[in-house]
């Protein structure tokens, strides 16, 4: 390249640092890092900049990308699988848009197991107990996950990494996609069901698919009605997918016997931050806390050593081939919103 590029680096993390900087020995791009989120207040710090890279909880709406638009940038970098953040529509014919569509499936489904079996075993509840010296196993009783029936709601990537290791477990596996993959259902012995048997037949359901109009509050009151009571009910997707009143409800009820949340409605303003010295004001996150049948982690299901390597690199090398004119496989469609590869796949008109 002829000229050093700049990226404004959003909401970054010491980890962030660390893995970047090792990435970008192989690049040299001169990475300008900002602990704060970005939001209409600190679109404009990216000035002087030609890539913006943004996380999660970055707010990249039609006024801040008129702002980062003004302000020079000519590339927009999700270091993220998601993208639900960004307004695609004013982001068409403005500024390109890139994301990392696949970093480790395997973490975030290994981590979605986790809750599960921490929630079934209680050991996050015996850790404590033991540590203040009571031996006590009462109100830890579980069940085993042999013969039990997982329903996975998403059969991308990290759906099937989970399906594998649940059918290791000898658990019964039904699956719900918009658009099923028949020849893995057959070769895997996968049943794909509507989503009425699904949340009536599962013991467990995990939620694996993006946030969508269709799947905003997919998990309700009507839907949790449905479900088999006592279910657990586990999202490491996207918090909206449930509408959490409704949950906070179908646990009041004990229609839902547990739920592992790495994700939450509202998360943007706590998720990724330390608020261990203050009161939380998110009364509907405070009270979920107080579920002794709820586990939360905080949006952690991607957080692995390999995960991380795969992001930094996946995300640098977007930026170098946008600026060395090569095809952009993970640029997002604006119609379809699905990467480049995918609409040249499916010959599809893109939109870029």
């Amino acid at each position: 390249m002829t000229q050093k590029r700049r990226i404004f680096f959003y909401d970054s993390k010491p980890y962030d640092q660390r893995v970047f900087d090792a990435a970008n020995q192989k690049y040299g791009f001169d990475i300008q890092y900002f602990d704060g989120h970005l939001t209409a207040k600190t679109a404009s710090l990216s000035k002087d900049s030609h890539v913006v890279c943004a996380f999660v909880n970055d707010s990249i709406d039609k006024h801040n990308i008129n702002i980062l638009k003004k302000s020079g940038i000519e590339l927009i970098a999700l270091r993220s699988a998601g993208y639900n953040n960004v307004d695609l529509k004013a982001a068409y014919k403005n500024i390109h848009v890139v994301r990392v569509p696949a970093y480790s499936p395997h973490a975030v489904a290994e981590h979605a197991m986790a809750l599960i079996m921490t929630l079934n075993r209680k050991t996050h509840r015996a850790y404590y107990r033991t540590r203040d010296g009571n031996f006590s196993i009462n109100g830890f009783l579980g069940f085993d996950m042999y013969g039990k029936t997982l329903g996975v709601l998403g059969t991308g990537k990290i759906g099937k990494c989970l399906i594998d290791i649940a059918l290791g477990f000898g658990m019964k596996v039904l699956a719900y996609d918009k658009y099923p993959d028949s020849v893995y259902a057959e070769k895997d012995n996968v049943q794909y069901v509507s989503l009425e048997k699904l949340y009536e037949k599962s013991d467990i359901i995990s939620l694996h698919c993006p946030l969508s109009k269709e799947t905003y509050h997919l998990i309700n009151k009507k839907s949790i009605a449905q479900m088999k009571k006592g279910v657990f009910i586990i999202n490491t997707s996207r918090g909206k997918i449930i509408e959490t009143e409704s949950l906070i409800h179908g646990l009041k009820e004990k229609q839902v016997g547990a739920a592992g949340l790495d994700v939450y409605e509202e998360e943007s303003q706590y998720f990724f931050e330390d608020f261990s010295s203050e009161m939380i004001s998110d009364d509907t996150l405070a009270r979920l806390l107080t579920f002794p049948n709820v586990l939360v982690t905080s949006h952690q299901g991607f957080f692995t050593r390999e995960a991380l390597k795969n992001i930094a690199q996946t995300t640098l090398q977007n930026i170098q081939d946008f600026y060395q004119g090569k095809y952009l496989e993970n640029e997002i469609c604006y119609h379809c919103g699905a990467d480049a590869s995918e609409c040249k796949k499916n010959q599809k008109k893109r939109c870029f």
